[in-house]
């Protein structure tokens, strides 16, 4: 709904996305860039923004973190909803949780080798009784032409 803070990256970051948090690795760029796939949006808009790992290295994985959550309550799960975009060879996007008291990202959610090259949607619920962070990962193994994760309009709903 309205309600969720939306990042679009047609400007530069949102507030749930410090810019600080984009670690090298993750451009921002839209699909006339010329660095390959996608060549649009989510929504086939070939000058809308978004981001997508850098081609720049051999292999890479690049993450990207939010901001620090409050723990959610019954009332208010925090839902996090994103489109992604996985090459069909050796793309892979990871979603993981970060709780304050643990040094390590939990996994909760993961895709590689979408067979078909395009934009796809999911929605994750997150339910945590002390503060965390979240994190997309995003990793392609080679640098093929064509290879790339990408990532566009996350919308974070008010319990998070």
């Amino acid at each position: 709904g309205s309600s969720w803070n939306k990042c679009d990256f047609e400007t530069n970051l949102c507030k749930a996305l410090p810019e600080f948090n984009l670690q090298p690795g993750w451009i921002r760029r839209n699909g006339q860039s010329g660095i390959g796939p996608p060549y649009s949006d989510h929504n086939g808009n070939e000058s809308a923004y978004f981001l997508s790992l850098s081609s720049e290295m051999q292999s890479s994985s690049a993450a990207l973190r939010t901001k620090v959550f409050l723990p959610t309550d019954e009332e208010h799960l925090c839902q996090i909803r994103f489109h992604y975009w996985v090459s069909q060879m050796s793309g892979t996007f990871m979603v993981g949780l970060q709780k304050h008291s643990e040094d390590t990202v939990t996994n909760i959610w993961q895709v590689s080798g979408e067979l078909r090259n395009q934009w796809n949607v999911n929605t994750i619920t997150i339910n945590s009784t002390e503060k965390y962070e979240v994190v997309f990962l995003g990793m392609v193994e080679t640098q093929r032409q064509g290879e790339n994760v990408a990532i566009d309009d996350i919308t974070f709903s008010e319990g998070c």
